[in-house]
This record gives C-alpha cells, sequence and structure tokens, in this order.
C-alpha cells in the first residue's frame, strides 16, 4: 500500500525534498499574506541544524564539569590549607610545652 505522508508524519523530513504547498481553492486568490519565505533562504533556514549547533550542549557540558572540576580543586587546596594550618598550631603548642618543660628542668 503506497500512503502518502501527512502533515504530522511526512514522507521525508528534509524540506528540500517534500512537495510545494498548493494553494487552497476555497480561499480567494490573494487573501493571503504572501510568502516571503519561498527563497532558496527558506530551506537553508530549515536546515541551519550545523554540525556546531549540535555540538553546543556537548560544549556546554563540558564547561560546566570543567568550572566543577575547578571548583572541587580549589575546595580540596582550601581544605588542605586550612589542616596545615591546624597542624602547624597544634605543632607551636607542642614546641612551647617542651620549651616549658625544658625551662622546668633547668631551673629546678
Amino acid at each position: 500500500m503506497n500512503t502518502r505522508g501527512t502533515i504530522d508524519r511526512p514522507l521525508t523530513h528534509d524540506p528540500k525534498k517534500q512537495a510545494p504547498m498548493k494553494p487552497s481553492t476555497s480561499e480567494p486568490a490573494g487573501s493571503a499574506i504572501p510568502d516571503f519565505t519561498t527563497t532558496t533562504d527558506a530551506n537553508d533556514s530549515r536546515q541551519n541544524r550545523t554540525r556546531e549547533m549540535q555540538l553546543i550542549p556537548e560544549a556546554l557540558a563540558r564547561a560546566h564539569m570543567h568550572d566543577r572540576l575547578h571548583e572541587a580543586e580549589s575546595e580540596r587546596r582550601a581544605l588542605r590549607l586550612a589542616t596545615a594550618r591546624r597542624m602547624q598550631r597544634r605543632a607551636e603548642r607542642a614546641s612551647m610545652r617542651a620549651r616549658r618543660a625544658l625551662a622546668m628542668a633547668v631551673m629546678q
């Protein structure tokens, strides 16, 4: 059975291969606004899904992941810095305790 395409399910999605629209017989000629998209630019504008446009979501995802990785790395650096400062304060307190203990031992 050879069924023709409908508006919802065209035979092909390529606008260059689709049949041109015929004017309706129920409307008087010249009643509608003239169609300015009948030039070759119309086909080009329908075909503007270029490779670059199809890669935009991938590029956005890559940029988002780059930002997330950069943010995670900076958080790790901040955590390491806080840990190093905490260890330095602990070492300074231990050093002061050792000096006091040494001073007490020398004085007795």
